[in-house]
């Protein structure tokens, strides 16, 4: 049990109807799980407003309500506390009432539009290597060192992320990578977190069935950077033309990473195969199992960070040069015929013609590339014709086809995506609504040597449709008709 008054501390209260001197158990911002003494937070959502069901709340056993407006109807014996907001409160709520573990680690947090997963999950692989006990919060997993839980958000509520913080704390975690994305920061579920470094990776389309505009996308993620204490460190890529937005107003150490800007860590490509890429970082030369130039941009934020979090620069050279790639990013297989299958979750225009234009830098010309590509239901439209027209441009033969089509029709959002292939391009493309059916098509159509791009959904093994996910894993099904096909 908890004191109310305890776990409201650095909320910045307005009101307060009845004591704070209370005992609670625990607190929920959805009313189905409040029980018997817990506290009620009422936050209002895109799609429900917690105020409507304070009632429904205390009818569960709740004790006291943390709202942003009292309710007409107050209960006798129940406690309501009025605070500026409630996504706010819940953050500094759920800190205190986890015992602030941010503050007993040292925590890294990851934004931008493309390479959170990547920089997160490589800077826990880099870490464990080095010997270190390590967390990490991401789209891919969530990991307590080596305990490993499945995430559901690229950033998690706030109750769930100190829960998770608090788990690292007691199993003597010393650093985590976490990724935070414009919604976590929008919903204040990284305010009272205590980061001791901050990473900008770049800013691209995305997000924007969420924010009105890029500009407000843009001065969301900035937000995380201003709120950064001056004992932390703010690493941008200055080859972004956002890079140095995000650094105005931080308190924190400004330090900048970049291929082609003078910068504080610096990294030329000096070779770039399938196999992986020779870099020269700041004067050193290191071979890494990863490819392309949006790779090269990761690993030089990792590598800047790690220096930046006290290790030197030989070990965290070495280290580079053993990471392996992660999940459903640029994951690739040769089947026996020769024909290369490519997964990535390139799912945003900017990191479709990352890889694309990635693999065309490698490849001789002599083999086709085919494209199987699909856009998300239920997000932002305008990337649509954008994503079509990236895929129909780069590759010799694209095929759209059906993402997480969610509670649209797969068909309308093809037919969308459609409207922005160029007249030159038509003939290159092919519709096939199943997945399944368009990852079969591009396996028969491919001949050996080609390569095959299978972009949008990486790791996710499922497909979400009308709310039910079914099981659907783009790396299992293409190696099995690739076996299949060419035994």
């Amino acid at each position: 049990m908890s004191i109310l008054k305890d776990i409201l501390y650095k909320v910045a209260i307005e009101a307060v109807k009845g004591s704070t001197d209370i005992a609670v158990n625990k607190m929920d911002f959805d009313s189905r799980k409040i029980e018997s003494n817990d506290v009620f937070v009422a936050i209002r959502g895109s799609i429900s407003d917690g105020h409507d069901f304070i009632e429904k709340a205390i009818q569960l056993g709740a004790v006291a309500i943390v709202c942003d407006t009292f309710p007409e109807n107050i209960a006798k014996g129940i406690t309501y506390v009025q605070v500026k907001d409630t996504n706010s409160a819940l953050a500094f709520m759920a800190a205190n009432y986890f015992g602030n573990p941010s503050q007993n680690l040292k925590l890294v947090g990851i934004t931008g539009t493309n390479g959170k997963t990547t920089i997160a999950s490589l800077l826990y692989q880099l870490f464990k290597k080095a010997g270190f006990k390590v967390g990490l919060l991401s789209t891919v997993k969530i990991l307590v060192d080596e305990i490993e839980y499945k995430a559901t958000h690229t950033t998690p509520d706030s109750i769930t992320i100190n829960h998770y913080l608090k788990e690292m704390v007691e199993n003597g975690v010393e650093y985590c990578f976490m990724e935070v994305s414009s919604h976590g920061i929008h919903q204040k579920r990284t305010e009272a977190l205590h980061f001791v470094g901050g990473i900008f990776t770049n800013l691209s389309h995305d997000h924007l069935d969420y924010h009105p505009t890029f500009a407000e996308y843009r001065d969301v993620k900035k937000l995380f950077f201003d709120h950064l204490p001056k004992t932390a460190f703010a690493l941008t890529n200055i080859d972004d033309k956002n890079g140095t937005v995000m650094l105005q107003n931080t308190a924190a150490k400004k330090l900048t990473y970049a291929l082609k800007s003078y910068a504080d860590y610096k990294a030329q490509i000096l070779e770039n195969q399938l196999s992986g890429l020779l870099l020269k970082i700041n004067g050193n030369e290191v071979w890494v199992k990863l490819i392309g130039t949006f790779n090269a941009y990761n690993l030089l934020a990792i590598y800047g960070t790690a220096i930046e979090l006290g290790m030197e620069s030989l070990e965290v050279l070495r280290l580079l040069s053993d990471l392996e790639s992660v999940s459903g990013r640029f994951q690739y297989i040769v089947s026996a015929s020769n024909i290369t299958a490519i997964v990535d979750y390139a799912h945003t225009p900017d990191a479709l013609e990352n890889v694309l234009k990635t693999i065309n830098d490698i490849r001789t010309k002599n083999e086709q590339l085919i494209t199987v590509v699909g856009c998300g239901g239920n997000r932002d439209k305008t990337k649509r014709p954008i994503m079509a027209g990236i895929a129909s441009d780069l590759s010799d033969k694209a095929i759209f086809t059906s993402d997480n089509p969610r509670n649209e029709d797969p068909e309308v959002i093809i037919t969308e995506m459609e409207q922005g292939v160029a007249p030159q391009n038509y003939k290159k493309v092919l519709t096939i609504t199943d997945r399944k059916q368009a990852i079969k098509t591009a396996c028969q159509l491919a001949q050996p040597n080609d390569i095959i791009l299978i972009a949008g959904k990486g790791h996710e093994t499922y497909q979400e449709i009308n709310g039910i996910r079914h099981d659907f894993d783009d790396m299992k099904i293409v190696k099995e008709i690739l076996d299949q096909l060419h035994k």
